[in-house]
């Protein structure tokens, strides 16, 4: 059962203490694409704890699961782990795991089921507000994010990701807006897109939603939504410059990144500001370090419940 408690342990400690001293970090800002790696890798690995955790629990539980977990093991492996006799700890474990992973699955599932309603709902509208021209008026090379432009004085553009996907603007951004500008702005949305930013999103919002009590799971969306509007700012930065992304977020007063919720659009002073100061990348070094500590994560919980069975073969 060392083994079980080790993961509980570790998966306590990654989900408490790793996520606030991540979220008072300040290289983030700098690299928030390493950033949303090292958040993803450390959900992952909370999540890994829990579910190979459910998995010790319910061999200690059930005599005929350890029998087929274990099944072609050396001999020693089994009764390192010290499974036997502790039916009733793996049955309470096992219960409130898979109670945990069962509401972890239909967060994700409703969250992903309104998600698609709403992304469904926003493209009738948009189809209805601006049709698609005729197969024979289109050009033959397809474009991979169409562009629609609605006649709307509200200077504003966002994108609706998913299968068919556009990036929208108002003819208000077509007039505030310089051809260079324009350009910036429709390369951030696109990195949304490529990136599939909204499939991020969903993840955390359902394991926010799902445990509301968990900080790890409440700090990863927060991170989320704020990341990765700095890592489309980066991507419209490099290919049309910090001033003119910067210009255009100022001049719209925000609301070209209308796709934003109000917590995000909160933040565009601070990104206007980031975008002009234009504080350089962390060094190579440094970020080779993180995205090792990230990977580390999830590989050291596979470690510690693989460690009573190695030990018994080295």
């Amino acid at each position: 059962m060392t083994a079980l408690l080790d993961l509980l342990l570790l998966g306590l400690l990654l989900a408490t203490v790793a996520p606030s001293r991540l979220a008072r970090a300040r290289w983030p800002e700098r690299e928030p694409v390493l950033a949303l790696l090292v958040w993803q890798m450390l959900v992952v690995a909370v999540l890994l704890c829990c579910v190979l955790s459910l998995l010790l629990a319910s061999a200690a539980a059930l005599p005929s699961w350890r029998a087929l977990v274990f099944a072609g093991a050396p001999t020693g492996v089994e009764d390192a782990y010290g499974l036997a006799g502790a039916e009733g700890w793996g049955r309470l474990s096992a219960a409130v795991l898979a109670a945990g992973g069962l509401w972890t699955a239909v967060s994700l599932a409703r969250e992903v089921r309104s998600a698609r309603a709403e992304r469904g709902h926003r493209h009738a509208q948009l189809v209805r507000r601006a049709p698609e021209l005729p197969d024979s008026l289109t050009p033959r090379r397809r474009v991979r994010e169409p562009l629609v432009v609605l006649e709307n004085l509200r200077p504003q553009a966002w994108s609706l990701p998913g299968p068919q996907a556009r990036l929208v603007v108002t003819t208000g951004a077509l007039q505030q807006l310089s051809d260079r500008e324009l350009a910036a702005v429709l390369s951030h949305e696109r990195g949304h897109v490529r990136a599939r930013h909204h499939w991020l999103a969903q993840c955390a919002q359902a394991l926010a939603t799902g445990f509301p009590g968990v900080g790890v799971f409440s700090a990863f969306r927060d991170q989320v939504a704020v990341l990765v509007e700095l890592a489309a700012d980066d991507r419209a930065a490099r290919r049309h410059g910090r001033v003119t992304t910067a210009l255009a977020l100022a001049e719209l007063n925000s609301e070209v990144f209308a796709s934003c919720p109000p917590r995000q659009l909160a933040q565009s002073p601070a990104r206007v500001d980031r975008l002009l100061l234009g504080a350089p990348r962390l060094p190579v070094p440094a970020r080779l370090g993180w995205t090792l500590a990230a990977l580390a994560a999830p590989l050291g919980a596979a470690l510690l419940a693989a460690a009573p069975g190695l030990s018994t073969l080295f």
